[in-house]
């Protein structure tokens, strides 16, 4: 097998890896149908309405992150999938039903979208780290790639499958569909050798959440990538807004065209999650290009004149942003001590994805005062400033120079004297 596609050889981890991929072709049905639903059913075109519910998803995140990485290195991995794939599903059936049966109103979708939130504010930091349990040490910067080919893979099939679908039958049963491929998920789970996983120590006591703050502040390192994270996270991936409204306020595009660019977008992240399998141990230095890229790819989408433009812009995007986060994800995952993981985890996942409700009603506000390329703009800012900002307390703070070069191919040099506090993330 090759490189790219190492982790698919452990049995586990290929039945994990195929349920997951039906899972998240219907999460981005969900997603999209969501968004149409509220952008265009339930109110007229609001921006700030679908900021609200993008918040709401991602607010659980950020508050509850402390307990629910506690949660993950506390209690069986395998088993909190279970519940919260099934809860999941549950939240996606009822929004599905209260659209077919015509009594869905915004409240419904903002209490759904909360629901949502609490139940992946569980999901994520499990998943996370449940790949850890399936796949050795060496693998596990490949399989954490090749996860984020399998959402992506969703990502450029899901919103396709949902614009045709919402044409052809309508929302709600996009919204059931999705609820039905939760099932694929949980029948993986329940397929797995549990022999042939490797749990990390459980941990006990009371204490176990702070211990998770404590340790991340101790490790400069692992704080670095959270600050780029949070960023990002929090100004430039709300993709989810800002696709919406480009296509409808700028372009006048319908929900098919809209759906087209999810997966234009995908294709860039697909590429990148691919590319990414194939790379040895993730390094600062990637994680900065790719952020210097995304800031000029979103810089351009921003700019474009014409919705094919756009769309090219889009996929660089995508590119430029996967690339980012599965190289900071394989870096705090690789540098963090097994008992640590899951609160480790939950701290990155509350940063990058429970930045979104601070992020979120701010876009949807910019895009209805300023209009829809700022809410794109503000994004290409926001990261460009902060780049220039860590490269200048690098320099200063922890003698690491990065120098950023674009000769034949770009380039970012990054060189440091030996310190202490950072052993191995300026390499």
């Amino acid at each position: 097998m090759s490189q790219t596609f190492a982790s698919l050889a452990i049995r586990n981890y290929r039945i994990y890896a195929l349920g997951a991929i039906v899972s998240n072709v219907g999460t981005w049905m969900g997603r999209v149908g969501q968004d149409w639903v509220v952008l265009t059913e339930l109110t007229d075109h609001s921006a700030s309405a679908l900021g609200i519910v993008t918040g709401l998803q991602f607010l659980p995140m950020l508050l509850l992150a402390p307990w629910t990485g506690a949660v993950t290195d506390r209690y069986p991995k395998r088993l909190l999938l279970l519940v919260t794939q099934a809860l999941l599903g549950l939240t996606a059936l009822v929004g599905g039903l209260l659209v077919i049966t015509g009594t869905a109103q915004l409240w419904h979708f903002y209490t759904l979208a909360l629901m949502t939130g609490i139940a992946t504010a569980f999901d994520n930091p499990a998943r996370q780290t449940f790949v850890s349990e399936m796949v050795p040490r060496e693998r596990l910067a490949n399989a954490v790639a090749l996860n984020s080919a399998s959402f992506n893979l969703g990502r450029l099939v899901g919103p396709a499958v949902a614009g045709v679908m919402i044409a052809a039958i309508g929302t709600g049963p996009t919204l059931l569909a999705n609820a039905l491929t939760f099932a694929a998920v949980i029948l993986a789970l329940t397929m797995l050798t549990a022999s042939e996983l490797t749990p990390a120590p459980r941990v006990t006591g009371r204490g176990s959440a702070l211990e998770g703050l404590r340790y991340v502040r101790g490790r400069p390192d692992i704080v670095l990538v959270l600050i780029l994270i949070f960023v990002l996270g929090t100004f430039g991936m709300n993709f989810q807004i800002t696709i919406a409204l480009m296509a409808t306020q700028v372009f006048g595009k319908g929900s098919e065209e809209y759906g087209l660019l999810g997966s234009i977008m995908a294709v860039g992240s697909l590429s990148a999650a691919l590319l990414a399998a194939r790379r040895g141990t993730p390094r600062l230095r990637v994680l900065l290009l790719s952020l210097v890229g995304f800031t000029a790819a979103a810089a351009a989408a921003a700019l474009s004149p014409t919705y094919w433009t756009f769309a090219v812009a889009l996929a660089f995007c995508g590119l430029t942003a996967l690339t980012t986060m599965t190289t900071a994800n394989a870096m705090v995952q690789m540098r963090t001590d097994p008992e640590m993981r899951g609160r480790v985890m939950a701290l990155y996942m509350a940063i990058f994805f429970g930045g979104t409700p601070l992020g979120a009603p701010i876009i949807g506000w910019v895009g209805d005062v300023l209009g829809a390329r700022w809410t794109i703009g503000i994004g290409a800012l926001a990261v460009g400033l902060t780049l220039v900002a860590v490269s200048f307390w690098l320099a200063r703070h922890e003698n690491v120079q990065v120098s950023y070069s674009s000769q034949r191919r770009p380039r970012v040099r990054v060189s440091t004297a030996p310190t202490h506090d950072l052993p191995e993330a300026a390499r």
